[in-house]
């Protein structure tokens, strides 16, 4: 073990923001060369916090993230050493559970927390965006609670499933099998681990694909419920594939997309046979479900 490790730390006016400047970095750097953690502070801005096995390129950081939001943000970047420690699990013992219907996704540090009568989802993940306190995963597991309380699908899907945590809850919550798949394979490997902390394992398979291009789809389609938190562009790319992926009366659960995008992913799903019948609007994002009437 080093005697320390390296940070770039800097603080930002919203989540947003934070999530752009993450983006941008996180596109550099390997799973075990940074990590990231990214939290909300009382005032409403957003510390977003890299810490480096080695001494990063201070200049290029600067740029990226200057390129990412203004040049005058990445002056404040600050860079200075820690004692090295696992400073992973140091910067999520700030995250508190998130609660969301039945849900509560959460760390191990509160893992004795979680009441009885709530499905706890732990996720070790560096990045809050991916651990539920992001407004587009906490939607998504309330329109899924919404759905479960009338609906018992039997083929699931998580299109681009990132951390695992919908796949994860779904399979939980039904005690049967989903079927999850992301573009990159970093995330199948995470997905997978987290499957398998979680006593969802043998429930949850997760496979590397781009969009529908795996012949596992029609295997194991077609499918009663899609969970797909992706970005607004390919979710409309993605309409045309998915209804055909898709059984009788099924319902899909979208998001990733901001409120002001909803209008434009609602009209290419409904051009393909699906209606809305519910949209969530969390900090500014947005999470639909649909349902196909063909």
């Amino acid at each position: 073990m080093t005697p320390s490790t390296h940070r770039a730390s800097v603080t930002l006016p919203d989540e947003s923001t934070a999530k752009r400047v993450v983006d941008a970095l996180s596109e550099l750097f390997f799973e075990d060369q940074a990590a990231f953690a990214a939290f909300e502070r009382p005032d409403g801005r957003w510390d977003v916090t890299v810490h480096f096995a080695e001494p990063p390129d201070q200049n290029l950081l600067r740029e990226l993230v200057g390129q990412a939001v203004r040049q005058d943000v990445a002056s404040t970047l600050v860079f200075d050493t820690v004692e090295a420690k696992d400073w992973v699990k140091a910067s999520l013992e700030d995250l508190v559970p998130v609660a969301a219907g039945r849900f509560i996704v959460h760390g191990q540090h509160d893992r004795h927390r979680i009441p009885p009568n709530k499905l706890g989802i732990e996720i070790e993940a560096a990045l809050a965006f991916g651990t539920g306190h992001h407004g587009t995963t906490r939607g998504c597991l309330l329109l899924l609670d919404h759905v479960l309380k009338a609906y018992q699908p039997r083929r699931v899907l998580d299109l681009g499933t990132g951390t695992g945590v919908l796949a994860i809850a779904a399979a939980k919550a039904l005690h049967g099998k989903v079927l999850a798949s992301d573009i990159d394979p970093p995330s199948v490997g995470v997905a997978e681990e987290n499957a398998r902390l979680n006593g969802a394992g043998d429930l949850v398979d997760v496979i590397r694909a781009t969009g529908f291009a795996s012949p596992r789809f029609a295997e194991d389609g077609p499918f009663d419920l899609v969970l797909a938190n992706i970005l607004a562009n390919p979710l409309r790319q993605l309409a045309g594939p998915m209804a055909r992926h898709l059984a009788s009366s099924a319902q899909v659960i979208l998001s990733g997309l901001l409120t002001h995008q909803a209008p434009a992913v609602i009209a290419a799903y409904r051009a393909r046979g699906l209606v809305p019948l519910r949209h969530l609007k969390i900090e500014g994002w947005s999470s639909l479900l649909l349902r196909s009437v063909k």
